[in-house]
């Protein structure tokens, strides 16, 4: 197959997410053009056999797919439709693979516009974690018209072990995500109180994970979550800003729709603490470091 015969999807976004992304899109036998403001990402792009771009437009140039991984809605439109917006820069009819966690009016939203453009969009929150997303093992939770599925299968069918088709319109899938990240952020907040309170009380943190983790009281989050907490290692695999971000947009909605969110917006504040402490960008099971150093607690430390 020679790089003309093949299908070229552009990537925004290499960061813990995307780098693993276009690893598996490279392994499916895509040409991945990709981009992202860190330079080392883009570095890391090249040795994995990707082209890197010094632009987003430049990524998009005459691509056939554009899988955006970013933080929100707002970097969407403006990586979209900005100054320099990859719209006017993709061939044309191609799809849009809209990643980015956002309320379900702004997926809408972006879909109308790309339309206005001739382009198709799927709007594809996913859930999986780092791991999964270099193993082209993710779940996606996502929805958009027949044709852009059928436009977006190639990346879709490389990155996702579990593909989720809610609906023909964008929004369903991103009303799932905020389902999903509703009890994401409990269960994290939840496993680190936990944690925390059992090093209040003198046990074995090693031992209460290996006791909880086949117990009742276990979650995914617990299992993943909490050997980071044993390891002492906080670097950031998803941060704790980012359920800042969505559990606010859960809260939101809830309040829009006259419907009380009492957990997601506790364990909202349990985020913005912990952010408000300066661990923002920190792994967030750094919840767990909060609530250690609000009762004088010690956690493991890494070495």
């Amino acid at each position: 197959m020679t790089e003309r015969d093949r299908t070229t999807v552009g990537i925004i976004g290499l960061g813990a997410m995307g780098s693993g992304m276009a690893r598996a899109l490279l392994a499916a036998g895509l040409a991945v053009r990709g981009f992202d403001l860190s330079p080392t990402a883009r570095q890391n792009l090249a040795a994995l056999g990707g082209t890197p771009a010094s632009s987003a437009g430049e990524a998009a140039q005459d691509a056939a797919i554009l899988v955006m991984v970013v933080v929100n809605a707002q970097q969407t439109e403006d990586i979209l439709f900005g100054p320099d917006g990859t719209a006017a820069r993709l061939a044309p009819g191609a799809v849009v693979v809209s990643c980015a966690t956002m309320a379900p009016d702004d997926a809408r939203r972006l879909e109308a516009r790309a339309r206005e453009h001739g382009l198709l969009y799927v709007d594809a929150p996913m859930s999986g974690g780092t791991g999964r997303a270099a193993s082209g093992e993710l779940s996606f939770m996502a929805s958009g018209h027949p044709d852009a599925f059928t436009r977006a299968e190639p990346a879709l069918n490389a990155m996702a072990a579990t593909l989720h088709r809610l609906g023909d319109e964008a929004g369903i899938g991103s009303a799932f995500k905020m389902v999903n990240q509703l009890l994401a952020g409990v269960h994290i907040a939840a496993a680190c109180e936990a944690v925390a309170l059992a090093a209040r009380l003198g046990l074995d943190l090693q031992t209460v994970y290996d006791v909880i983790r086949v117990s009742a009281g276990t979650s995914w989050m617990f299992e993943n979550r909490v050997p980071h907490i044993l390891d002492g290692d906080y670097a950031p695999r998803s941060a704790v800003d980012i359920f800042v971000k969505d559990l606010g947009i859960v809260t939101d909605m809830g309040r829009a729709s006259r419907f009380p969110t009492p957990l997601a917006a506790l364990a909202m504040q349990m985020f913005v603490m912990t952010s408000a402490a300066g661990m923002g960008r920190d792994d967030d099971a750094s919840v767990a470091r909060l609530l250690a150093d609000l009762a004088n607690v010690k956690l493991p430390s890494g070495t």
